[in-house]
């Protein structure tokens, strides 16, 4: 292969029609299931006005990416085999997966709740991230717990 690493989707991958965001349509894309777009577009953007009442001084397309922003790790522990030892290293993260992991915490946060339709509690969960609170980031604080717990073994990092 070449220098540039990429994927299909990332190719082929179309800006939403609403923000123009390739972020958001990645978003979309993830918080569908079974192939049901329409439900997620519906879903996410009645997300996005909910957001839009509660927020009166930034647009909703500010505040998610303010909270994917705050939601995304700088440095996360993998699992290295040294002389028979499994040890967790802390090792910093690429651009493209701190985007892939926090859109994952936040969906997984979301799907988390009960009680409530989907679309409030992603508006929830997305203005507790941008005052960077919520489930979605006390995940991240864990795993940066993880790695800080950890950086004795940031040796065997190569």
């Amino acid at each position: 292969m070449g220098a540039k690493s990429f994927t299909v989707s990332s190719t082929q991958l179309k800006p939403d029609a609403i923000y123009n965001s390739l972020l958001i349509s990645k978003f979309i894309n993830c918080l569908m299931y079974d192939g049901k777009k329409a439900t997620a577009k519906r879903v996410f953007y009645g997300a996005m006005e909910i957001i839009g009442q509660r927020v009166k001084d930034a647009k909703p397309n500010e505040v998610f990416e303010a909270a994917l922003n705050n939601i995304k790790p700088n440095i996360e522990t993998r699992s290295r085999r040294v002389g028979g030892q499994n040890y967790q290293v802390p090792m910093s993260v690429s651009r493209k997966r701190q985007q892939s992991l926090a859109i994952r915490w936040l969906l997984e946060a979301v799907r988390a709740k009960s009680g409530k339709p989907m679309s409030e509690r992603l508006a929830d969960e997305v203005l507790a991230a941008s005052r960077r609170e919520g489930a979605a980031m006390q995940t991240r604080e864990n795993v940066h717990k993880m790695a800080e717990a950890n950086r004795a073994f940031a040796h065997f990092a190569w």
